[in-house]
């Protein structure tokens, strides 16, 4: 997985360097732009989305954040009771989501920094990855959800920037620049264009557009 090891490199030099303030601010109840707090919307519902895969009550459930960012997801299952493994590439957002957790969750949720797929992290009864993969290729995606699947007893909830005009056009745009001088840039897929590479089945969720957030949630089943 050369590819997925170098955008994998990528994204965290991004968030860990360059990025970090930014999602502080965009994931917390501070004033952004008008711009910013579509995206923050957008987020919102789709994690409320994503959230609606999973029983209620996760007592008893062992749940991977893959690419826990700030820890939003990670404190929503937390308080439905589940033991969170809560994993994001870049160690900046890492000690911001522990801050933010409230203490009475802590005991619920493990930590890491790292590759969200390192077997190391044990097997779970399901596994969530809010625009943790919308950098990656369509193979390495498949490759991902393999690796998560083989691990894992219940579905797969993810997210991918769906191929729509806007989507498209933002993608050939950021090509334009060299790689050097811009962020990661998320690379829009169909469902159709996944399925090939992922040894088991996918289902579509439920699409999530909020001004300049637009993504696509779709579900994973070994």
């Amino acid at each position: 997985m050369a590819d997925y090891s170098a955008t994998r490199d990528r994204v965290e030099h991004y968030f860990d360097k360059s990025a970090t303030k930014v999602w502080d601010r965009l994931t917390s109840d501070a004033p952004v732009s008008r711009i910013r707090q579509t995206v923050r919307e957008g987020r919102d519902r789709m994690r409320a989305t994503m959230l609606g895969r999973l029983p209620a009550d996760l007592r008893g459930c062992r749940v991977l954040d893959a690419g826990c960012g700030t820890g939003a997801m990670t404190e929503e299952l937390a308080r439905r009771g589940a033991d969170v493994v809560a994993v994001d590439i870049s160690p900046q957002l890492i000690g911001i989501a522990q801050k933010r957790l409230p203490a009475p969750l802590a005991r619920h949720v493990t930590f890491a920094a790292g590759d969200m797929t390192d077997p190391s992290h044990g097997r779970f009864d399901f596994v969530m990855a809010m625009d943790s993969l919308i950098y990656y290729s369509a193979a390495d995606i498949g490759a991902v959800l393999g690796r998560l699947g083989s691990r894992t007893r219940g579905g797969v909830v993810f997210t991918v920037a769906p191929r729509t005009p806007f989507l498209m056009a933002f993608f050939t745009l950021g090509k334009l620049f060299p790689r050097a001088d811009r962020s990661p840039t998320m690379i829009p897929h169909a469902m159709e264009q996944i399925a090939p590479h992922a040894p088991g089945r996918l289902a579509r969720i439920g699409r999530v557009t909020r001004g300049f957030y637009i993504s696509e949630c779709l579900e994973y089943r070994p």
